[in-house]
């Protein structure tokens, strides 16, 4: 993270270094890899740190939802704005933090319900392809 003129310098620090830890963890290197090389112009940077920062390290460190849970709330949630590739980063993200195909599959089920049937028909196409991308890759759901 670079180094700015923000008070508490080393507490934003901590927290990008411990949201890095567990978006790799969750996302992977090779997706957080691309999308940290669509953030390096001076524009783009400062919102990858703070995604990282503040989703990442602030958020999904937090104590009270696990992992699996953060996931599934993230499936639901990408569904229903429509944002196809980050809702493909989360399926593989959800599989890695054990949730199952089922669990995900009723998160859309219960997503297509509240958001909109087309909603739910394309954020299915979309969770359908990653895990048949991950199968392919022997990543097993």
């Amino acid at each position: 993270m670079a180094s700015s003129n923000r008070p508490n310098e080393q507490a934003h620090q901590e927290l990008y270094e411990a949201g890095m830890q567990v978006r790799r963890k969750v996302m992977g290197d090779e997706y957080v890899d691309n999308q940290l090389k669509k953030g390096v112009s001076d524009f783009m940077k400062p919102m990858q740190e703070l995604t990282t920062e503040v989703a990442w390290g602030t958020i999904w460190t937090r104590p009270g939802l696990e992992p699996k849970q953060r996931s599934l709330i993230n499936i639901a949630l990408l569904a229903s704005q429509g944002k196809a590739e980050e809702l493909a980063g989360h399926v593989r993200g959800a599989i890695g933090n054990g949730a199952t195909e089922v669990e995900i599959r009723e998160t859309l089920l219960q997503a297509a319900v509240y958001c909109g049937i087309p909603t739910g028909m394309a954020s299915f196409r979309i969770a359908e392809e990653a895990l048949k991308k991950m199968k392919a890759e022997e990543v097993h759901a």
